[in-house]
């Protein structure tokens, strides 16, 4: 049981505004709110030059475990969680093997309740025979259904087990959503190409656009729960602005995409900047910022998919795609905050409430009494750069190696114990299973 713990002075952050109050937690909840007397807390934090905001919830990550523990585990996925002010994650279940049954599921979170420092909880993932499962396992955020270019045997694109999918159940579907038979006929265009550039071209945005579009008219014709994962084109923006709502669509959007570009970022990157869907030119990012911000899309995630330096230095055409993200994210949102592109209520909105209220999840997100104490402590005068050796993901390095950023997590706390303390973290804290309304 965590010790209690009493946040002086700080200055608690919500889409609503900010309030300067002591923080009271106990028994990993927070107890109380307002001017609290010390004598009710065995250990003190002076938050007075600091704000205090909900923990992240990152809805979208690949910590690899089981079957991938080479390029990252849930031990050292959720250290970096942590060391970025994320309280929370959902996994995907593209692991080996895939997360698609009962059995494969109650693996993933006994492997989690034994290594993960931080929350959490995972998708199941469809294929066209296990509807089953998909509707009758227990306390998951939702179904994962890749539509185009998957490994394994994950992939569903036959529009008729889409639609049956989508047309038996009530949980939430996330869609990876890129026509296969666009893709597998622009790769056969660029299959001798040695430029990474061309990554972006073997994956066009008129792929991502079509997939989209799929989703959203079975999510219309059966009033079925939609969430669109990291989207990518402007177009899908401007689709999703006139119809999601027609039905409870939701969608996420990446920092990479946003903030990185083409051209450019191939050229300097080579196969650290190729991730799925694609990084493409600055018209697109800037139209997911500008949805983002007008609330078109709805929250951030990281897509957090690591893989070593040794796959990444495969050529054009073999190396793998996915980069990591979970610990970057939270910081470089901030500095656009600091830089006056958003506001600091504006990144709790996306990173904390969000995802919170779009997957259901029960008592967090939000610094109210009787709410779960999963806070982190953000700084927002730490200037840091990001650089590669440094990380705490398995695989340490970033696309955003070199960048410099303002404003930084300084403490993250998880059910009431202190978990990341200025680049400390303590490994005797394990994380819970997020419990999931339905």
């Amino acid at each position: 049981m965590p010790v209690p713990i009493l946040i002086k002075n700080a200055r608690c952050v919500s889409s609503l505004g900010i309030i300067q109050q002591d923080v009271l937690l106990e028994d990993g909840k927070i107890s109380k709110l307002g001017i609290i007397n010390e004598k009710y807390a065995e250990h003190i934090v002076d938050a007075s030059l600091l704000y205090l905001l909900p923990g992240a919830l990152d809805p979208h990550v690949h910590f690899r475990d089981p079957g991938l523990f080479w390029k990252e585990d849930l031990r050292t996925g959720s250290r970096a969680a942590a060391a970025g002010g994320v309280t929370g994650f959902f996994d995907m279940p593209n692991t080996k093997p895939s997360t698609i049954s009962f059995e494969a599921m109650a693996q993933r979170k006994k492997i989690a309740s034994k290594q993960s420092i931080v929350n959490y909880n995972f998708f199941i993932g469809a294929t066209n025979t296990n509807l089953d499962v998909l509707n009758d396992v227990e306390n998951v955020p939702g179904i994962k259904i890749f539509m185009g270019s998957s490994t394994g045997d994950l992939l569903v694109d036959d529009v008729n087990d889409l639609d049956h999918i989508f047309a038996n159940g009530s949980r939430l579907i996330a869609v990876h959503a890129e026509d296969d038979d666009i893709i597998n006929a622009a790769k056969e265009i660029y299959k001798n190409s040695k430029d990474f550039n061309d990554h972006q071209f073997t994956r066009p945005p008129e792929a991502a656009l079509k997939a989209t579009t799929l989703a959203v008219e079975l999510a219309i014709k059966y009033q079925r729960r939609l969430h669109i994962l990291h989207m990518t084109t402007k177009d899908e923006v401007r689709y999703l602005e006139m119809q999601k709502s027609k039905a409870p669509i939701s969608a996420e959007v990446c920092p990479q995409h946003m903030l990185l570009s083409a051209p450019f970022i191939y050229e300097k990157l080579g196969a650290y900047a190729q991730i799925n869907p694609p990084i493409r030119d600055m018209i697109h990012g800037e139209a997911l910022w500008n949805g983002l911000v007008s609330g078109v899309i709805d929250c951030i995630a990281t897509d957090h998919a690591p893989h070593t330096h040794a796959e990444k230095a495969k050529s054009f055409g073999e190396a793998p795609s996915g980069m990591p993200g979970v610990e970057t994210s939270l910081p470089l949102m901030l500095d656009r905050a600091n830089r006056g592109m958003c506001k600091l209520e504006d990144v709790v909105k996306w990173m904390c409430e969000k995802p919170v209220e779009l997957y259901h999840v029960k008592n967090k997100g939000h610094i109210l009494e009787g709410y779960d104490a999963d806070l982190v402590l953000i700084d927002m005068g730490e200037q840091k750069t990001i650089e590669n050796g440094k990380l705490y993901t398995k695989v340490n390095w970033s696309p955003f190696d070199s960048w410099t950023t303002n404003g930084w997590p300084v403490i993250t706390i998880v059910n009431g114990h202190i978990v990341f303390q200025e680049g400390d973290i303590d490994e005797t804290v394990m994380g819970q299973e997020i419990n999931i309304r339905s």
